[in-house]
């Protein structure tokens, strides 16, 4: 294809419902910063990805409110739907199109070294004896995962995706089908090769375990902020967060996790470093007493916004259709041009 294909930034989110603070930190406010700092003809595009959810059971009633909670949440942040389209994935069938097609050539034992497959894997030892693994639990849609999310990626011919250290290698899996595609059907440059997209984003730890990433699954509430907790509830769930007896404040994210991460939250909320925010807090009462603040004064708009959006069922729905058609539009003039390379026409 010698068509010029515009700069193009796609990221997907799974239909969680309401965001939790690592993920607003560590994904979607940089949506929202490369909203803000693209270029006009920058082709923004951000999806709610409901096929990836339901790799795990899911409940019907509890996924469609859902995946409604989380595009108010994309919004509530500040997503603008002139400007970037915003739609959920599940509404656009060509993703599973194209993943079909790309399920066609790749191997099957490339998907068994992903990462996340083996970390499933991992989940289900009792011991190191492979033998004892029951694979009963496991399905097809948890091993092709990455390559829905290459389709996903592919379909709107993405130059550019942001993604975390966890997602590199779904992203290599990505280059690697569409550098295939492009040889075994001579089709060139007709799939880019997309680019990571370094961007500042923070790993966001538990508040009560500062060893493993913030959670939904954690049992404790007070493990994690919600974008729509109250000033009282973040103030209390800062207050309790675990930190250490040792004196003074630094960043050691290796010797002290607890008070590192809120370092990372507190430098995340004032666009600044760790080590600069330190400066001046001597002892962990300051440090949460500060971290309380700067996420009472980020968050609260935020949730503002959310619990005024979250009523608005019809809105919200016209927007995901405004969404789903522009999506649509690219994705089925990808899908025409794949069918005629592949003989599907």
């Amino acid at each position: 294809m010698s068509a010029r294909i515009p700069k193009t930034i796609f990221s997907g989110i799974q239909p969680t419902g309401i965001p939790h603070l690592g993920n607003y930190l560590g994904a979607l406010k940089n949506w929202k910063k490369l909203q803000d700092s693209e270029a006009r003809d920058t082709r923004l595009i951000y999806s709610i990805v409901g096929y990836h959810a339901i790799t795990l059971p899911q409940q019907p009633g509890i996924l469609r409110q859902e995946r409604r909670e989380m595009m108010a949440a994309l919004l509530a942040i500040g997503l603008d739907p002139h400007r970037s389209i915003i739609f959920h994935q599940d509404q656009v069938a060509q993703h599973t199109e194209l993943a079909w097609i790309l399920n066609s050539f790749t191997p099957v034992n490339k998907l068994q070294r992903m990462t996340t497959w083996k970390s499933k894997i991992a989940t289900l030892k009792n011991s190191n004896d492979v033998s004892e693994i029951d694979d009963s639990t496991l399905n097809l849609g948890l091993l092709s995962y990455p390559v829905l999310q290459a389709a996903d990626i592919m379909l709107y011919k993405a130059t550019h995706v942001p993604v975390g250290e966890d997602q590199q290698q779904h992203l290599e899996l990505t280059r690697d089908l569409a550098e295939h595609f492009n040889r075994i059907f001579k089709c060139r440059k007709f799939f880019p090769l997309p680019t990571h997209l370094i961007t500042p984003a923070s790993r966001i730890l538990n508040l009560r375990d500062p060893l493993s990433k913030m959670s939904k699954s954690h049992p404790l509430p007070t493990s994690r902020i919600m974008i729509t907790d109250s000033d009282r509830e973040i103030a209390s769930k800062i207050k309790s967060a675990v930190t250490d007896s040792d004196s003074g404040i630094n960043f050691d994210a290796l010797n002290r996790p607890g008070v590192s991460n809120l370092l990372t939250i507190l430098a995340d909320c004032e666009e600044s470093t760790p080590e600069k925010v330190s400066i001046g807090l001597e002892n962990s009462s300051q440090l949460k007493e500060a971290v309380a603040e700067a996420l009472v004064q980020s968050l609260s708009p935020i949730r503002g916004a959310f619990h005024r959006l979250s009523n608005e069922h019809h809105y919200l729905d016209e927007l995901a259709k405004k969404g789903q058609k522009q999506a649509a539009y690219i994705a089925s003039d990808t899908m025409n041009h794949v069918k005629k390379h592949v003989g599907l026409d």
